[in-house]
């Protein structure tokens, strides 16, 4: 994958990068909205804990198709109601490390269901393994 930030277009406001280039006869996994549901079916009631379980689902589901977080190339994250930037980055950097996948941040007045506070999409690609 080639992470890259264009000359002529301003720095990233935040731990991204602007594009992704994928290369040919890559391996691609989207995502579902993943919510944060924990598996036991409980719901954190804040919109920064329910942010960090929708990761953790995101993760699992990486893990379930033999992928990782570095495989993410673009994530896009609705949250309903303000997480204090500093936390949505602290949470964002303890999932990412030093990875930049394009993203996009949305505030938005509803999800699916009225207690839903968070919900994170995400399309991986990684290259094909040999059999």
């Amino acid at each position: 994958m080639q992470f890259r930030n264009p000359a002529g277009v301003h720095a990233p406001v935040a731990a991204y990068s602007h594009q992704v280039e994928v290369p040919a006869g890559a391996r691609w996994l989207a995502m579902a909205g993943q919510v944060g549901v924990r598996s036991d079916g409980t719901l954190p009631s804040g919109p920064a804990e329910q942010l960090e379980v929708a990761l953790d689902n995101v993760r699992l589901n990486l893990d379930a198709a033999g992928m990782t977080v570095r495989d993410i190339v673009k994530m896009t994250t609705y949250l309903v109601g303000e997480v204090d930037p500093d936390r949505r980055r602290q949470i964002f950097s303890a999932f990412f490390g030093n990875h930049k996948p394009c993203m996009t941040l949305l505030y938005v007045s509803a999800l699916g269901t009225p207690a839903l506070r968070a919900e994170v999409d995400a399309w991986a690609a990684c290259e094909t393994r040999a059999s």
